[in-house]
Parts: C-alpha cells; structure tokens; sequence
C-alpha cells in the first residue's frame, strides 16, 4: 500500500502537531457522555431515561451553537471563541458534580451552546493548511485520530467514575477539557488559508447555502443516524443475550476496522462519492444484527465498521471544498449541526425499535434511514451543478475537467 500520501501531507507545517493536539484534546470530550450518564443513573439515582435528557439536551445545544461559534471565528478569530468557552466549559464542569437533577438539565443544555468545537476547529484548520488535492488524506487522518479517540475516551471515564466517583469522573474530564482549549488557544492553529484577503465582505448566505451543501449535509445527518443507531443497537443485542460485559470488545473491533478503513481509504488514488458510502453504510449495518452473541456481532459488524471512517472522510471534505473562507468556520458548525443532529435522531428511534420490537430490527431501521437520507441528499444536490467531486488531481486537471463540475453525491 502507498503510505506516500500520508507521509507529504504529514509534512506540511502545523499538521503534524495539529494532529497530535487533536488527538488528545477528544479524548476527555468523548468520554463526557458516559460520565455524565453514570453520574445521573448512580450518583443522582434518576435513571436512564433522566439521563437520556440530560444528554439529549445538550445535544440539541451543540447542534445550535456550533453555526455560532463558527461564526465567531469567522468574524473575530479562533481565539476569542476559545475563551469564550473555555470560561464556559469551566464553569459547567465545575459545578455540575454537586448539582440536583433539575439544575444540571437546565445547565447543560446552557453549556451545550458554548461547548468546546475541538472537532469542528481542526477540520477547519486542516481546511486552512492542506491544499484541496490533499485533503481527502488529511481527513483520512483526523477520522483515524476519531477513533482513537473514542476507544480511549469513553473506557477511561468509565472506569474513574467506578473506580472513584462519577464526581471524580466529572472533575477529571472538566479539567482536561479545559487544558484542551488551553492548549489550541497557545497553538492557535490557522483556520484561514494563505490566500484570504482580510477585510472581504461576508458572502451572503444565499451564495453558499445552496442545494449542493444541504445534499451532504444531509448525507451526513443520514451517516450519523446509522452509526448512533448502530451504537445502542449494540448495547441492546449484547443485554439481550446476557453478555452486555463484551460491549467494550464488540465496539473495539468496531472501532478498529473503522480505522483500518480510514487508512485504507486515504491511500486510494481516487475518491468514492459520498452517496456511494453513504448507501454503503447503511447496506453493510442491516444485517448486523442476524445474532447477537458478541463474537458474531464482532464478525457481522466489520464490513459495516470498515466504511465509518471513509463515509465521514468524504462528507467533511466534501463540505470543506464547498465553503467560501470567509465562511468556512460557519459552515464546518453546520458540519457539526448535521452529526449531532443525526446522534440525536438515530439513538432515540433505535431505543423505539428495540422497545417494540427487537435490537436486530434496529440495525435494519438505522441503515434504512440512512440509505434514505442519502438518496434525499441525491436528489436535492441534483439541483445543484457546481458541487465538485472530491478529487486528487493536480488543480489545473480540474479545472480542465468537466467531471470535476458535476455533483459530489450523484
């Protein structure tokens, strides 16, 4: 396999250590879920249901705040963003832990508005360092750095909050998530190219938010419901036949072979569009659920697993080659908006499906859904001709290309 790809975008200046900071900055970002679950259901004694809330509402927040944000760093610059909720996120995780029910519903659905974009900030940045030709490699990259960060993240506030306190289990990823900001605050990574002028009007929104970037929006939104619903379809097959101690293996394995695909994707000559993947995904969850022992689910679920990490590389690129600079960081918070969005539908109509009727089912429904809204993207892109198909050709063959003006998603 050619790892030559990697290894020039790896060279260019900042992404190496851009990389590296984002790494370690999702780590404690991705185990916030949990924690906050085990600190409802076992220190505040609520329940699951209680603690879906709490979640659910700040994942409606982030869905609203990151656009905003974005627009801050558009207008004002990355850091004053980070401050912003760098304050926010101390706060919060700083008194949550003593916090009754009611209170910590209504605060985190307040700091869910200012939470810490890690995500969205390096695709941004990436956007900013790499030229177009070599993007697609770069997100490869920051998908793999994804995957990590969620084997780690989540098994390490799991096991603080048992081994210690769910309190504890707050602090700690409290503490690190603002070192985090800290961190991209002193590094402030570029999150415009070379080639912006300052001082440009903004674009209006009419100009960007054109059918072509809706279609992957919503492509990403579908992608999001497939891997939220495949996540709690999991949880329910493995609970159903008694072996919910495996869930760790069952979704290493799915975490792995995402990464591996990752990989092998970013070393690919071409690009595969988006719809493509997409419908992939979906396809390859279906069947997921056929049995719900953990070593068949390990199996079942690996074809699905080696196509996570492409799919989201395509949409992210996809959307980055769609966003005018003055705008980019605006658009990448809509990026986000689409995934939490997603996270936030596919999760609860799983739990539907596995409450009348089966997990198995759940798989199916989710990769139904997602297959639907990825042909819903199609056919709202094919308004749409000036979508570019992601591609890594030297730019002056793209411009001499007419394929490279036809839509990213047909």
């Amino acid at each position: 396999m050619n790892v030559d790809p990697y290894r020039r975008v790896l060279a260019i200046p900042g992404v190496r250590s851009l990389s590296v900071l984002a790494l370690f900055a999702r780590i404690p970002i991705t185990a916030t879920g949990v924690v906050l679950t085990l600190h409802v259901v076992i220190t505040l004694d609520a329940g699951y249901g209680a603690a879906g809330l709490v979640g659910g509402a700040a994942t409606v927040a982030i869905a609203f705040g990151a656009p905003w944000l974005g627009r801050i760093v558009d207008q004002h610059g990355l850091r004053r963003m980070l401050l912003l909720t760098i304050v926010a996120e101390a706060l919060f995780w700083g008194s949550a832990p003593w916090l009754p029910y009611p209170a910590l519903l209504i605060t985190a659905f307040v700091s869910g508005l200012f939470t810490l974009p890690v995500f969205s900030v390096v695709r941004q940045s990436m956007a900013a360092l790499v030229p177009e030709d070599q993007r697609r490699q770069a997100y490869s990259l920051d998908s793999m750095s994804v995957e990590l960060s969620y084997m780690f993240g989540p098994i390490l506030g799991v096991l603080v909050a048992t081994q210690l306190s769910t309190r504890a289990a707050m602090l700690a990823a409290g503490v690190a998530i603002v070192l985090a900001g800290f961190a991209l605050y002193r590094a402030n990574p570029p999150v415009k190219g070379s080639e912006h002028v300052a001082g440009m009007p903004r674009p209006s929104w009419r100009t960007w938010l054109r059918p072509g970037l809706v279609s992957v929006l919503i492509m990403t939104c579908g992608a999001a419901v497939v891997l939220a619903g495949t996540d709690l379809a999991l949880v329910g097959a493995l609970q159903s036949s008694g072996q919910v101690s495996w869930i760790g293996v069952v979704v290493s394995v799915w975490c792995l072979t995402s990464l591996i695909g990752g990989f092998v994707y970013g070393a690919l000559p071409r690009a595969v569009p988006a719809l493509t993947l997409v419908l992939a995904l979906g396809l390859l969850t279906m069947p997921v659920g056929l049995h719900s022992s953990w070593w068949a689910l390990s199996l079942l679920i690996i074809p699905a697993g080696l196509v996570c990490a492409p799919t989201l590389t395509t949409v992210t690129d996809t959307v980055s080659r769609l966003a005018p600079e003055s705008v980019r960081g605006q658009i990448m918070g809509l990026h986000t908006s689409a995934i939490t969005a997603g996270f936030a539908i596919g999760a609860p109509l799983a739990g539907i499906v596995i409450d009348v009727s089966s997990p198995a089912w759940a798989f199916a429904v989710a990769g139904v859904t997602g297959m639907a809204a990825g042909g819903v993207g199609w056919l709202v892109g094919r308004r749409d001709r000036s979508v570019r198909v992601p591609d890594d050709r030297a730019p002056e063959r793209q411009e001499a290309s007419s394929a490279a003006r036809i839509s990213a998603i047909s």
